[in-house]
C-alpha cells in the first residue's frame, strides 16, 4: 500500500538538494579560477606611478641658470694650444731654458652652474665653486629673463654661496625643507643647467648620507643616485614635498648614479652670516681629531673604544696656548 510523503519531508529534501548543487559549483568556479589565474603579478597600473609634474612645475621657477666669466693668466695663444694655460706644465721648464719666460696673456674663461632662488627679492643660493673668481656673472630664470647677478657671500669651507639679482617684479622662491628628516631610501628631485641644457629634471632615491669626499673639513653630503653632471652644480636636490633639502655639488667622475648634494640645514645654518657679513666667522680650537679604535683603545689603556683622539695641535692656537697636547 502506497504511503504519501509528508510534506514536510519533501521540502528538506529539495532545499539539501539545492545546498549540494551550490556548494559544487562555488567548488568548480574556485578550481577553474586556480587554473586559469597568471603566474606573475599583474601589471600595475598607470595611477600606480604618479606624476612629478606638480611637483617640478611648482619648484622649476624658482630654479636658474648660472653663466660666468673668468679671467686667467696663461701661455700666448700657440703654447697654450699645445700645452694648456696651467700651471705644472711639464715643459714649461724646457720652453723657459731655451727661449726665455713664456709670454703670458689673459683669457676670459666662461662656465655653467645653477642656483635656486630662496626670496621674491632676488636672493639665490648656489656653490662657491660656481661664482669664485668671476668677473661676470649672469642668471637666466625659467620664462628666459635674464640678469646681472652680484656675490653677496661666499664660504670656501662649504662650498656655498650667496648672490643677488635685482628684478622689477617678485620672483618666485624655493620652499627650504629639513634634510635632517631625510631617510636613506626617500625619492628626490634634481632641477638644474648639465652642460648648457637648462632647467632639466632628474629622478632617483637618497642612497647614503653622511658622507665624507674629502671636499674639505665640513664634510657631510647627501648621496643620491639621481643624475648629476657638470652645470648641476648649486641647483635644488627636492623632495616629493616640493622642499629643498639640498644643494647638488659634486659627483664620482668614474662612476654612473653616484653623485652628492650639501644638506640644506647646513646652508640655512650660515645663510644669515652670508647675508650680513659676506661670510662665516667660525670658533677655532686648533686640533687635529682622530677616531678611538679598539686598537688605540686597548692601547691607551681606556675601557671602551669611544670618544676622540687628538692626533695634533697647531702651534699657537687656542688649543696650544690651553695647554692641550698630542694625545
Amino acid at each position: 500500500m502506497n504511503k504519501k510523503v509528508p510534506l514536510w519531508l519533501t521540502i528538506l529534501l529539495v532545499v539539501f538538494s539545492l545546498a549540494i548543487g551550490v556548494v559544487w559549483l562555488t567548488g568548480m568556479k574556485s578550481t577553474q579560477n586556480k587554473l586559469t589565474a597568471p603566474s606573475h603579478d599583474p601589471i600595475p597600473s598607470k595611477s600606480d606611478f604618479p606624476s612629478l609634474s606638480s611637483i617640478v612645475s611648482k619648484v622649476a621657477p624658482a630654479v636658474v641658470n648660472i653663466s660666468t666669466v673668468r679671467v686667467v693668466r696663461g701661455p700666448g695663444p700657440v703654447f697654450k694650444y699645445f700645452f694648456g694655460p696651467f700651471e705644472g706644465d711639464p715643459f714649461k721648464e724646457f720652453f723657459e731654458r731655451f727661449f726665455g719666460d713664456i709670454p703670458q696673456r689673459e683669457f676670459r674663461q666662461k662656465s655653467l652652474g645653477s642656483g635656486f632662488i630662496i626670496s621674491k627679492d632676488g636672493y639665490i643660493l648656489t656653490n662657491n665653486h660656481v661664482v669664485e673668481k668671476a668677473t661676470e656673472i649672469r642668471v637666466r630664470l625659467l620664462n628666459k629673463e635674464q640678469f646681472e647677478a652680484k656675490v653677496i657671500g661666499r664660504d670656501p669651507k662649504t662650498d656655498i654661496a650667496l648672490i643677488k639679482i635685482k628684478a622689477n617684479h617678485n620672483l618666485s622662491a624655493a620652499t627650504l625643507g629639513d634634510s635632517d628628516a631625510l631617510r636613506v631610501g626617500d625619492w628626490v628631485i634634481a632641477i638644474g643647467n648639465p652642460f648648457g641644457l637648462g632647467h632639466t629634471v632628474t629622478v632617483g632615491i637618497i642612497s647614503a648620507k653622511e658622507r665624507i669626499i674629502g671636499a674639505g673639513p665640513y664634510d657631510n653630503f647627501l648621496q643620491t643616485d639621481a643624475a648629476i653632471n657638470p652645470g648641476n652644480s648649486g641647483g635644488p636636490l627636492v623632495n616629493l614635498e616640493g622642499k629643498v633639502v639640498g644643494i647638488n655639488t659634486a659627483i664620482v667622475a668614474q662612476a654612473q648614479g653616484i653623485g652628492f648634494a650639501i644638506p640644506i640645514n647646513m646652508a640655512k645654518y650660515i645663510l644669515s652670516q652670508l647675508k650680513e657679513r659676506g661670510k662665516v666667522m667660525r670658533g677655532w680650537l686648533g686640533v687635529m681629531i682622530q677616531e678611538v679604535t679598539p686598537e688605540i683603545a686597548h692601547a691607551l689603556g681606556l675601557k671602551e673604544a669611544k670618544g676622540a683622539l687628538v692626533a695634533d695641535v697647531t702651534p699657537g692656537s687656542p688649543a696650544d696656548k690651553a695647554d692641550i697636547r698630542r694625545g
